[in-house]
């Protein structure tokens, strides 16, 4: 998405269903926690103002984003969970290192949606510069935390509404 036409906390708070059955787990990398942490609160917060009780969310810390993968997979192993959230940050420097955090983590993270039973949402933002992560971290661009609580509460409705 396009973050220059589409702030990330924007939404019809109307089109999103009531969380207060649902069950959350979020894995979050410890790496640029000044970045992650944000997006963990705006996460937080969202599913809480939609109804999400404090014991149903389940939090859990990887070191870094390549981790979130094994952590993801880990939580749905081995919790009552009804979505994951996976938030992490990377940030370009001068290798190709970038590249291969952001390919693992991506692919990762789509194959334990393509392969698992429920949904894993992407909360890996992968920036340029430090500015760009703030911005999407609560900053002028909103929060991509926010984005990714509204999408876990949807997808586990849309799988809900599917085994009725």
């Amino acid at each position: 998405m396009a973050t220059a036409y589409h702030n990330l906390s924007e939404y019809d708070f109307n089109s999103v269903p009531n969380a207060e059955n649902m069950k959350f787990g979020i894995v979050v990398s410890e790496w640029n926690f000044n970045i992650t942490g944000a997006l963990l609160k705006g996460a937080v917060d969202t599913l809480k103002k939609h109804g999400a009780k404090n014991e149903n969310i389940l939090v859990k810390t990887v070191p870094g984003s390549f981790e979130l993968t094994f952590g993801a997979n880990q939580m749905m192993e081995n919790c009552d969970i009804d979505a994951i959230i996976a938030i992490g940050c990377v940030i370009k420097g001068d290798t190709p290192h970038f590249d291969y955090v952001c390919m693992g983590a991506t692919q990762g993270i789509t194959e334990l949606n393509a392969t698992g039973d429920i949904p894993v949402i992407y909360g890996l933002i992968t920036t340029n510069t430090m500015e760009q992560a703030e911005d999407r971290a609560g900053g002028k661009l909103g929060n991509k935390g926010d984005e990714c609580a509204i999408t876990a509460i949807k997808m586990i409705d849309f799988v809900w509404s599917l085994n009725k």
